[in-house]
């Protein structure tokens, strides 16, 4: 069964593997992100026709701006299953002491604003689905927060509490929601990651029927 797949972030190696792993199962794809000129190479080489691929250039932090997304991908494929939400980068290295209010402000950002326009915009109708899935990727310091990684681990923080309140929040509708764990990406094959084919291994299993009642959960990859 054909089913449409958002996906944030995914010029980046762990989403264009997702996005290219996605659509060669059949499936329909939306791609959300900032920069035009990336989203082109990638949908060059997704090489979809244009009724099984949706695009937008967006910016994230503007909600109107996602909500009228939101509306377009539902308006073209008919439905919406998933949720791949994979933008974000890092910050640290500094104690909380020698940290920034605007360091704090850009992960706020990143993670958290980006994710609560996504999850408002996207929810109800990926839950209409009745087989809805969100899957984001984080790291194991949201549990065990480390030294020096104050602001990344305080977003990443509230990114995921978001994300586990909505899998309690819809989980009567047959909705999951859930976080894989890894300590980096290891996206130059030097092993001392978790490589993007491993990470989307196991979103393809999140996706699959079989993991039905996997919801709510953190899922350590490392």
């Amino acid at each position: 069964m054909t089913k449409a797949i958002v996906i944030t972030g995914a010029t980046g190696a762990l989403g264009n593997l997702a996005a290219k792993t996605f659509a060669n199962q059949g499936h329909n794809i939306a791609l959300l992100g900032r920069d035009q000129t990336k989203l082109d190479s990638l949908v060059r080489g997704l090489n979809l026709p244009g009724e099984r691929l949706y695009i937008e250039s967006i910016d994230l932090l503007n909600g109107p701006a996602v909500h009228a997304a939101a509306r377009a991908v539902l308006a073209k494929f008919g439905s919406v299953n998933t949720l791949i939400h994979l933008v974000g980068g890092w910050t640290g290295g500094r104690t909380i002491q020698d940290s920034s209010a605007a360091d704090l402000e850009s992960m706020l950002n990143q993670h958290v604003w980006t994710t609560f326009h996504l999850l408002q915009a996207f929810a109800p109708s990926i839950a209409a689905s009745r087989s809805g899935r969100v899957i984001i990727v984080s790291k194991p310091e949201t549990v065990n927060p480390v030294a020096k990684t104050a602001l990344y681990t305080a977003a990443k923080s509230a990114q995921e509490s978001l994300v586990l309140t909505l899998a309690q929040e819809y989980r009567e509708n047959g909705l999951t929601a859930n976080i894989i764990h890894v300590r980096s990406i290891d996206a130059k094959g030097d092993g001392r990651g978790t490589s993007p084919a491993e990470i989307v291994a196991a979103m393809t299993y999140l996706f699959s029927d079989e993991a039905n009642k996997v919801n709510g959960t953190r899922i350590p990859l490392y």
